[in-house]
């Protein structure tokens, strides 16, 4: 019964790494592994406080013996497995970015969970056994691989465990929005007191339930925390970041590593906020004109805020300098 097995988390990054040619490169899974004989992308979990961009480099370098340059990031998804050998059920958020090959050989691998890496066109990887996420990565079809549970399991939103520091450890996937409505007013959010970053502008969205795909819980932490119905446009990028002593109402310091998404959303017909997760980790919801965005001193906005506002451009552009 996969209800019984323990549900875990985790956070990965995987390459779509192509030739010129138009061939893929990707991984077997070795008989060490749940699925052995099934191809994947190369990748594999983000270590605590690691960039999602370095976990790729390095997880493709230990699998294949190439060096790789991320260019771009490709897509953002999540799904569950089953793995009754090992007792748990993972829940598996995935980060596929497109990179190049700078250099190296490529080489097998004895006694790893994968063991081989090779090119294939995409006529020869649609007759291989691929994971699920693959698949999709490549529009191919995947067949029954993956062993999925009836339902999500419970997991809690926020889960803490101790580090070998002695210090709690907590790794957290977030999907955010830069909301905007027709009049190009953005969309932000007041931490509540208590929570860190406390009375510091951020964005609309939060962590992801276990088993939910990052842009259905952005469009359900709009509504719960603003009141707002919006559509997803597009996915924008991925924000790393750690704090080693985190402080929040669980009143002991964390070592805190978020992993964020953010995506661009139109709300097509804005109303007054409305906080509707009262007594939560949100205080307050407004809309900000470009303007009023940029007055705001940067200590105002939160470090995934100011980096997705910069990458989505809804500022207001730079004067040209004289000269």
């Amino acid at each position: 019964m996969t209800t019984a097995l323990e549900p875990i988390r985790r956070i990965a990054a995987y390459a779509i790494c192509t030739e010129s040619t138009g061939r893929v490169l990707l991984v077997r899974a070795s008989s060490r592994s749940g699925t052995p004989g099934v191809w994947s992308l190369p990748g594999g979990a983000v270590d605590h406080g690691e960039d999602p961009n370095h976990t790729v480099v390095r997880e493709t370098a230990a699998e294949t013996g190439l060096s790789v340059a991320v260019s771009g990031l490709h897509d953002v998804l999540a799904d569950m497995r089953s793995l009754p050998h090992r007792g748990v059920t993972i829940h598996t958020d995935r980060l596929l970015y497109r990179v190049s090959v700078r250099g190296g050989t490529l080489c097998d691998r004895v006694g790893q969970p994968t063991d081989l890496a090779r090119w294939h066109t995409l006529e020869e990887a649609g007759k291989l056994l691929l994971r699920p996420f693959t698949a999709r990565a490549l529009d191919l079809p995947s067949g029954p691989i993956d062993l999925h549970p009836e339902e999500a399991p419970e997991f809690p939103s926020f889960h803490a465990v101790p580090g070998p520091d002695g210090l709690h450890r907590a790794q957290r996937f977030a999907a955010y929005a830069v909301a905007t409505d027709p009049a190009g007013r953005v969309l932000l959010t007041r931490v509540a007191d208590g929570y860190p970053g406390a009375g510091c502008w951020h964005l609309p969205g939060g962590g992801t339930d276990y088993g939910e795909q990052p842009g259905t819980a952005l469009i359900r932490e709009l509504v719960e925390e603003t009141g707002q119905r919006g559509r997803l446009v597009e996915l924008i990028g991925v924000a790393s970041h750690r704090d080693a002593a985190s402080l929040g109402p669980e009143g002991y310091p964390i070592d805190w590593h978020g992993v964020r998404a953010f995506y661009r959303v139109v709300v097509d017909r804005p109303a007054p906020p409305i906080v509707g997760d009262v007594g939560g980790s949100t205080s307050e919801a407004r809309w900000f004109g470009p303007e009023e965005l940029e007055a705001l001193p940067p200590e105002r906005l939160t470090e995934v805020t100011a980096e997705a506002v910069r990458a989505a451009q809804v500022l207001p552009p730079q004067p040209a300098r004289a000269g």
